[in-house]
C-alpha cells in the first residue's frame, strides 16, 4: 500500500447506512428516503456504494447532476439543492420528475417562463432567524442565514402566493437544512417545529420535508442517528402525516466521516535548537483543507526492529508541504517516530478526499478495505492527470 492514501472500511460504512435508516424506519415509518449529500464526499466508487444502497443523491451543481448520472442515478433518486443551479438543469430536473428544492429570486421567474403542459412539484427552501431561537447554535451567528426564501421578511410568503398563481406548478415540500456548529438535538426540535408551523400556517398539503443533513455520527458523547431521528419525528408528527408526507435527510460527514482513515508514512526527522520535526508525506490539506482544526483522531503502526524508546520531549508531526501551518500533532513523552512509521488519522473521510488541494503533491490513491483485503479504486493521480485538458 503507498502512501499517503485513503482507505475505505466498506463495513463500517455498511453498518452506518442500516443503522440510519433502521432509526427513520423505528420513527417515522418506512416513507422515508436518504439523500446522499454528495458535496460532502463524491468520490465515484463512494457514489456508486449509495445508489446501490438505496440512497438519493442530493446535489447543488450542474457538475455534480452529470457526475451522478454518469455513476448511474437518474430519474426520482435525484434531490436538487443550492442557489447555483442553471436554467436548464433547473428544467432538465424538474423534467425528470427529480425533487428540486427552490432557493433563488430567479428560480422563482424561471417557474414563471415555464410553459409545459404537465404539472411540475417543486419544494422550497426555508430561511428563518434559528439563531433567534437557539442561539449560539449556528454557523452563521448574528448574520443569519443566506439559503432560501426568509420567513421573517414576508419572502416566503410571497414566493408562496406566486407560486400558487400558476397552474401547472405546485409546492410539494418544505427544505429546512441548516448551518449548526453545535448539531443538538433541541436544534432538529426547533426546525421541526417551524416547518409545521409554516405547513399550518400556509396551509400546504406537502409530498415531502426535507431536514436536510448536519447530523453527528459515531461519536459516544454525541447524539445518536436513533435520537436525532426521534427528535425529528416527534416535533413532525404534531403537523404531519408519515404515512402522508415522505420524511427525507440528506446526510454527509455523519455517514462518510467516520468509515475513512488516512494512511502517512514518517519520511525524515529533524532537530532544532527549539524542536523535533517529524516530517510525513500527509498533510493537514488531506484531512483539514482550511487547516482550522486543532486536534485529530490517530494512530501509530511503528516499526519492530526493535524496542521503542520514549522521545524525551516533543515531537511535531508535520506534513509535506512548503506551509509552516502544516502541523498536526505535538506529541510529548511519545514513542520516538522514525522514518518508515505510519500515522493513521481516522475519521477523515468529510470534505477531504475530493476537496483536497491539488497543491505540491496530487490526489493520492485510494482504497476500500473489505474482510482485511484491499483493494485499489483510485490510482494516484500524476501530471499526466494534471494537464489533461490544459494546452501551453
Amino acid at each position: 500500500m503507498n502512501t499517503p492514501c485513503y482507505v475505505i472500511r466498506k463495513k463500517e460504512l455498511e453498518s452506518n447506512i442500516h443503522l440510519f435508516k433502521k432509526a427513520l424506519d423505528t420513527h417515522w415509518g418506512n416513507n422515508n428516503t436518504l439523500a446522499y449529500s454528495v458535496k460532502t464526499n463524491s468520490f465515484p466508487w463512494i457514489l456508486k456504494f449509495m445508489l446501490d444502497a438505496g440512497c438519493h443523491a442530493e446535489i447543488v451543481s450542474a457538475d455534480e447532476y452529470d457526475l451522478v448520472e454518469k455513476i448511474g442515478f437518474s430519474k426520482g433518486n435525484i434531490i436538487f439543492n443550492g442557489p447555483i443551479k442553471t436554467r436548464e438543469y433547473f428544467f432538465k430536473a424538474l423534467r425528470s420528475g427529480n425533487i428540486v428544492n427552490l432557493d433563488s429570486e430567479r428560480e422563482l421567474v424561471w417557474l414563471e417562463e415555464y410553459d409545459g403542459a404537465d404539472v411540475i412539484n417543486v419544494g422550497l427552501r426555508v430561511n428563518f432567524d434559528l439563531e433567534a431561537a437557539c442561539p449560539g447554535d449556528t454557523v452563521s451567528g448574528s448574520d443569519g442565514g443566506r439559503f432560501g426564501y426568509c420567513y421573517e421578511n414576508g419572502a416566503l410568503s410571497d414566493a408562496i402566493s406566486r407560486i400558487r398563481q400558476l397552474n401547472n406548478v405546485r409546492i410539494s415540500g418544505l427544505h429546512m437544512h441548516v448551518s449548526t456548529y453545535t448539531r443538538t438535538l433541541n436544534v432538529y426540535r426547533t426546525v421541526a417545529d417551524m416547518a409545521c408551523r409554516i405547513k399550518d400556517e400556509f396551509g400546504l398539503s406537502l409530498d415531502f420535508i426535507d431536514m436536510g443533513g448536519g447530523f453527528y455520527g459515531g461519536l459516544p458523547d454525541k447524539p445518536s442517528y436513533a435520537e436525532y431521528a426521534e427528535a425529528m419525528a416527534s416535533s413532525l408528527k404534531s403537523s404531519f402525516d408519515p404515512d402522508v408526507t415522505r420524511l427525507i435527510i440528506e446526510p454527509g460527514a455523519s455517514v462518510i466521516c467516520g468509515p475513512i482513515d488516512l494512511v502517512t508514512s514518517v519520511l525524515d526527522v529533524k532537530d532544532t535548537n527549539r524542536n523535533r520535526f517529524v516530517i510525513t508525506d500527509g498533510s493537514r490539506i488531506y484531512i483539514d483543507p482550511h487547516m482550522k482544526m486543532s486536534s485529530y483522531f490517530y494512530d501509530f503502526e511503528l516499526g519492530s526492529d526493535d524496542a521503542r524508546a520514549l522521545f524525551r520531549g516533543e515531537q511535531v508531526v508535520c506534513g509535506m508541504t512548503c506551509v509552516e501551518s502544516d502541523r498536526l500533532i505535538r506529541l510529548s513523552d511519545s514513542p520516538e517516530l522514525r522514518p518508515g512509521d505510519r500515522v493513521i488519522y481516522h475519521k477523515a473521510g468529510s470534505y477531504t478526499m475530493c476537496y483536497s488541494p491539488i497543491f505540491i503533491q496530487y490526489l493520492p490513491d485510494v482504497y476500500v478495505e473489505e474482510e482485511g483485503n484491499l483493494f485499489r479504486v483510485r490510482e494516484k493521480w500524476s501530471a499526466d492527470e494534471y494537464v489533461q485538458k490544459c494546452s501551453w
